[in-house]
């Protein structure tokens, strides 16, 4: 068997690893390096705090894996309404129990406690909270390093700086040749839609921006958090913090991947209302997410040997050790995951882009 999967972020190098595995012949492919994309831009967040059952199953085999690679940094992670926000407070009281009937380590905490514990997080505004114990986060390179390890011990070969277009379903072409494949997998971020458009596929899928920013270190000691009222995150990053928010949608040709001054700015500002520390920024950068019609990703068949692996709303490093190893499963012929099936959608529908940091998709 003969297999061509598109796109080396942390998706495709899982698929083509277990693809391979089978024996099949696997080449994979990037026009540009490995981890350039989604991947490598990653906040690295990692958790199975979900009330789904469906999320939770596949974010706790995610962090399994994790831990088995052993790149899993142990942390908390905490996420919160402020007073009068009776809304995410709401939402936070009605997950923890469904999170925990999936046998989650998830508890409604007092801010006082959690001020007791992390003294540097400001509590005297916080009305509902709760800590997801069993999280952790990861570093994009260093991961994306280990997959690479594991795909060419696999034998697959890799060809990065190759741009490919599909000639038809399982017929791809580079600038060099013409490749007939049993199968074609397309893991390509926000060029997966015009990628399979070229076989005559329409997908519902959309690109969106999302900055980030890395502090300079901080003589701090923070879990990490999500503050559902200012709608920012951070996680530990290289001795200081990672800060994120935002969503814009976007031209997958044309994006600044330079992070906004303002959103610097208001970053910094709602990083010094949710905590004690003075922070400055050491670097900061924007990337492109995928969006779909339901929030849930677009994972399998989309014509006759040709399958997708998209739409993760900003989750996609944090559960692309399942699900690139399902996706590789059902391009061998085994199932895939009913709720994400294409099929559920015509390709043409018309939505707006949320992003998925957002308390009614945990």
């Amino acid at each position: 068997m003969r297999v061509a999967v598109v796109g080396a972020g942390a998706v495709g190098l899982t698929a083509a690893t277990t693809i391979a595995d089978s024996g099949a012949e696997v080449v994979l492919y990037d026009r540009g390096e490995i981890a350039s994309g989604a991947t490598g831009r990653a906040a690295g967040i990692c958790y199975d705090a979900f009330a789904e059952d469906l999320d939770a199953e596949i974010a706790a085999a995610s962090l399994r894996r994790f831990r088995e690679f052993g790149v899993l940094t142990e942390c908390p992670y905490v996420w919160f309404a402020r007073e009068g926000d009776d809304a995410n407070a709401d939402a936070i009281a009605e997950q923890v129990p469904r999170m925990q009937s999936h046998g989650r380590d998830v508890a409604l905490v007092d801010p006082d406690e959690l001020g007791e514990r992390y003294p540097q997080l400001r509590t005297d505004e916080i009305g509902t909270a709760a800590i997801a114990h069993r999280a952790g986060h990861v570093d994009p390179t260093a991961y994306a390093d280990v997959l690479t390890e594991r795909v060419l011990a696999q034998g697959v070969e890799v060809r990065t700086g190759t741009p490919v277009s599909l000639v038809g379903p399982t017929t791809l072409a580079t600038a060099d040749e013409t490749v007939e494949c049993d199968a074609v997998l397309v893991a390509a971020g926000p060029a997966t839609r015009e990628i399979v458009a070229d076989a005559g596929v329409q997908i519902p899928l959309k690109a969106y921006r999302a900055q980030a920013l890395v502090t300079d270190p901080l003589r701090a000691t923070l879990p990490m958090a999500y503050d559902a009222t200012q709608h920012v995150y951070w996680r530990p990053r290289d001795g200081g913090l990672l800060v994120g928010d935002g969503v814009s949608e976007v031209n997958p040709d044309d994006w600044d991947p330079d992070a906004d001054e303002s959103f610097e700015r208001s970053a910094l500002d709602r990083l010094g209302r949710a905590t004690t520390v003075d922070a400055t920024i050491d670097r900061s950068w924007a990337g492109r997410c995928t969006a779909t019609p339901d929030r849930d990703p677009l994972l399998g068949a989309v014509a006759d040997g040709l399958y997708v692996a998209a739409g993760w709303h900003g989750h996609g490093l944090m559960r692309s050790p399942a699900l690139g190893e399902r996706i590789g499963r059902q391009v061998l012929g085994g199932d895939g995951v009913d709720a994400y099936d294409p099929d559920r959608f015509d390709g043409d529908e018309e939505f707006a882009v949320v992003e998925g940091m957002t308390l009614d998709e945990e």
